[in-house]
């Protein structure tokens, strides 16, 4: 079976460093602006960005009810940062009227961390992996509840937010609150990616 196509939401955030990290893993990456785009991915990364503005970008583009319709109907998808809010089913601390993509039986606290100048790294244990993460958060949420069936993958280790959730999966969908691509660690990618050939093989 040839490599999954994987998409990254390129009409705002930090779309670069998502297909670098996904090329760099033998994946066809491709930016994804328009509709046509979104229909030939098999998984989808939604990216660090301004959860606000990506998604009134999506409705300006005709790309929100396709997004919303795919990832019900089962596509593999990746939520990193603001990318997590916009899969989350519910948003504490949003913007008035904030819609998101949702799918993911979370509920988000947004900004949690703090500004731009709170913004901080540090080691994470991450459910699958034997070595740490070294996640770095930039105005970050975090999960504030877990509905049924939803795996808790990493939790803040230490600190001021010690034992708060910022990493998690329901079935074809996995959300962060840190920046995986930012680095040269691929492994949550590839975790990603097998994900999304798993599901192809069904």
């Amino acid at each position: 079976m040839p490599s999954p196509t994987i998409g990254v939401f390129a009409l705002q955030g930090d779309v670069r460093e998502h297909l670098r990290m996904l090329t760099d893993l033998g994946v066809d990456a491709l930016a994804v602006r328009r509709p046509a785009e979104l229909a030939a991915c098999d998984g989808l990364v939604l990216p660090g960005g301004e959860s606000t503005t990506m998604a009134k970008l999506a409705r300006t583009f005709d790309l929100f009810e396709p997004l919303h319709d795919r990832i019900a109907s089962g596509m593999p998808t990746f939520g990193t940062c603001a990318g997590m809010i916009l899969l989350a089913d519910r948003i504490e601390d949003g913007s008035p009227g904030q819609e998101t993509f949702g799918g993911l039986d979370i509920t988000v606290r947004r900004n949690a961390f703090g500004r731009q100048v709170d913004s901080f790294e540090g080691n994470l244990d991450f459910v699958g992996l034997d070595d740490p993460v070294h996640a770095i958060f930039i105005r970050a949420p975090w999960v504030e509840e877990v509905g049924p069936g939803v795996e808790i993958l990493a939790e803040v280790p230490a600190g001021e937010a010690a034992g708060r959730i910022v990493a998690v999966r329901h079935g074809h969908l996995m959300a962060t609150s840190f920046h995986p691509e930012v680095g040269a660690d691929a492994r949550i990618h590839r975790i990603f990616v097998d994900l999304v050939s798993q599901t192809r093989a069904r």
